[in-house]
């Protein structure tokens, strides 16, 4: 029997319409498709997770390096401290201060230790209009410029400044009204707020230029009140002591071991007095010492393409201090002396507690309390520490 051909593709009776199996078939494949995104953002994710948590394993492996390595520097600047009755330089033989006492890193890693003569630069708390202006007109700027320049930080850093350039600051008529803080720079990023400093350091775009670097490489924010002698750079002693351009450069060339001296090799004076060997009767070293006040260590630890860096500032016994005044203004200072009269009132022990002997302590007061810590003594005052930061890298003056 033949089948009519309208009837030979028609559904059989109760057989679901083609169209919802198809239907069936995209939601699945759209749940399929979700579900592999899904797992790729997943897998994404972990895989960064997984990345940042070895970073910070690696980090803190080679952290311990280079503190391990710090302390092994700071010992051996002690021994040279000791014995030639402070450091003056590198030329000293402490150049290389982990192959003097044989450090050895782990296997698969790299130290290095270079120095900066913190205290070669002048110390900004202790610098007059004179020497910043001397300095400035190092760099080839004009003579009323560098006045102003000078004038203008002197303005910003104390109290009470009588302005002698005709630029008069009016911070609290700007658009958003400030007051000078009245003490040293804390921060060199600090010039970006100063009246006419900001178009001398700092390009049209608000970026450092190169006065900027210059003043860096120059100029320190730490307080000592003289230089050292044996790590000044040139714009130093042209602004410090006045020596012209020849006796820089003889100057320099002794200390490095380059020019006329590149046979003796880099050299040190041990008193200021002895410049005068080299660089003639002019010039003047009152503002000089012969030792390091401030001494920058930058360490490098290196792991394969890995690297963590320490850079920090210390001062032996005596040295150079951090700024540590506040900025206040007369009504803030009123208001920080209330809160420490109150302070203090609330650290008074309560009458009945101070007659009760703290524990640990003899009634008779005698004995010192148990857990108390002792005084370790440390050789150096640490000024400033900076992990992984960029490591200012001086160009050579």
């Amino acid at each position: 029997m033949t089948v009519p051909f309208h009837r030979q593709f028609a559904p059989r009776a109760g057989a679901p319409p083609r169209r919802v199996r198809g239907s069936v078939v995209v939601i699945v494949m759209i749940t399929l498709l979700f579900a592999t995104f899904a797992l790729l953002a997943f897998m994404e994710k972990a895989a960064v997770d997984l990345l940042v948590e070895q970073r910070e394993a690696v980090s803190r492996r080679l952290r311990a390096e280079a503190y391990s390595a710090l302390e092994v520097v700071l010992a051996v600047l002690v021994d040279f401290r000791e014995v030639g009755n402070g450091l003056r330089s590198p030329s000293e033989g402490w150049h290389d201060p982990l192959g003097f006492a044989g450090y050895s890193p782990a296997e698969g890693r790299t130290v290095e230790v270079s120095f900066e003569d913190e205290s070669g630069k002048l110390s900004l708390p202790h610098t007059n209009a004179r020497v910043l202006t001397n300095l400035f007109l190092q760099w080839n700027v004009l003579k009323p410029e560098a006045e102003t320049i000078a004038d203008v930080l002197l303005g910003w850093m104390r109290h009470n400044h009588v302005y002698t350039s005709p630029l008069q600051p009016n911070y609290e008529y700007g658009a958003i009204p400030y007051e000078p803080p009245g003490r040293p720079l804390r921060s060199y990023h600090e010039l970006a707020a100063i009246e006419k400093a900001r178009e001398f350091f700092y390009d049209a775009d608000g970026r450092p230029n190169e006065f900027w670097r210059r003043f860096v490489d120059n100029v320190s924010l730490f307080d000592f009140t003289r230089t050292n002698l044996n790590g000044a750079r040139s714009d130093v002693l042209a602004a410090l002591g006045q020596f012209d351009q020849t006796q820089t450069r003889n100057v320099t060339d002794y200390l490095r071991g380059s020019g006329n001296y590149q046979n003796n090799g880099p050299s040190f004076f041990q008193n200021p007095a002895d410049v005068g060997r080299i660089a003639g009767p002019a010039g003047d070293v009152a503002g000089f010492s012969s030792t390091i006040s401030a001494l920058r260590i930058n360490l490098t630890v290196r792991e394969g393409r890995n690297e963590y860096r320490v850079s920090t500032v210390i001062a032996p016994p005596g040295g150079a201090t951090a700024v540590h005044t506040t900025a206040t203004s007369t009504r803030a200072q009123t208001s920080s002396a209330a809160a420490k009269t109150t302070a203090q009132q609330q650290q008074q022990p309560n009458p009945a507690q101070a007659a009760q002997p703290p524990a640990g302590t003899s009634a008779a007061g005698g004995g010192a309390r148990s857990g108390a810590p002792a005084d370790l003594k440390y050789p150096f005052t640490l000024l400033e520490i900076r992990e992984n930061d960029e490591i200012h890298q001086s160009p050579g003056t």
